[in-house]
């Protein structure tokens, strides 16, 4: 069982197995259509790809990636410690702590990245607070995705069980001492897989950094474009990059959650 869902069924797993199917057929005719239409109108030309076998290209494109890398991971760490926090507090027996927390996980949720990025980048500066482009963009993602990682960590604390608790207090820990060397690494453990899929999600959320103009991957696949005129392949190259970076933290996430599985 997963900690934050159940198992499907039999017959979800024939159902999800089916709509897998006809998602890649469909993909695959999507595909074959794009490709047909971009040889129609000269765009699988050697001369238009050519460019992107050099050196030059690749290190401005991979100056992007580098700074969508340093974005996500700043975002993922203020994201993991705050959702923390949230957690516990929703947790609290105190009804001035869970409540607070509880409202602002619930409504954070529900509220679009992309809006909490215009408020930073056009409502802040009204009141005196223009914050530097690397912000505009890492502090809307930390507030939108603390609520996710709130509900990670709060499902992962939920799912040890209640002895442990009770095992820390007999041998006269406080409970602040038991939730963090008791329950706590216990809990980590279990939602691993749920914190790298939410941080791939992360990744992709810093795209939104075109925006602000900040110079991430996407922003500098834009900026190239502009440059040299080679809009599809620029994208088409921008895209394959983020597929392989997701990917393979989608096949982390999926490895760590296998090994999770083996141990339990």
């Amino acid at each position: 069982m997963s900690v934050l869902f159940d198992e499907p069924g039999p017959r979800a797993r024939r159902r999800i197995r089916v709509a897998t199917v006809l998602g890649v057929l469909a993909a695959v005719a999507l595909a074959a259509l794009a490709i047909r239409q971009f040889a129609a109108n000269g765009q699988l030309a050697y001369e238009r790809w050519q460019p992107y076998a050099t050196w030059p290209m690749w290190r401005y494109l991979l100056d992007g990636l580098g700074s969508t890398a340093l974005a996500a991971v700043v975002a993922a760490a203020l994201s993991m410690a705050l959702g923390l926090l949230l957690a516990l507090g929703r947790l609290s027996e105190r009804r001035w702590v869970r409540l607070p927390s509880a409202a602002y996980i619930e409504v954070v949720r529900v509220i679009p990245a992309l809006l909490l990025v215009y408020v930073v980048l056009f409502a802040l500066p009204k009141y005196g607070l223009d914050l530097p482009l690397f912000w505009k963009l890492v502090v809307p993602l930390t507030v939108s995705n603390a609520a996710a990682f709130a509900e990670i960590f709060r499902a992962g604390i939920l799912s040890v069980e209640r002895g442990q608790t009770e095992a820390g207090l007999a041998v006269g820990l406080t409970r602040l001492q038991t939730m963090r060397m008791v329950v706590l690494p216990q809990a980590a453990r279990r939602v691993l897989p749920s914190i790298v899929s939410q941080s791939v999600g992360l990744l992709k959320d810093t795209s939104l950094g075109f925006v602000v103009s900040y110079g991430e991957l996407l922003y500098s696949g834009k900026v190239l474009a502009a440059y040299n005129g080679l809009l599809i392949q620029t994208y088409v190259v921008v895209a394959l990059i983020y597929l392989v970076v997701n990917a393979s933290l989608s096949k982390l996430a999926r490895v760590l959650e296998q090994r999770s599985k083996a141990r339990a």
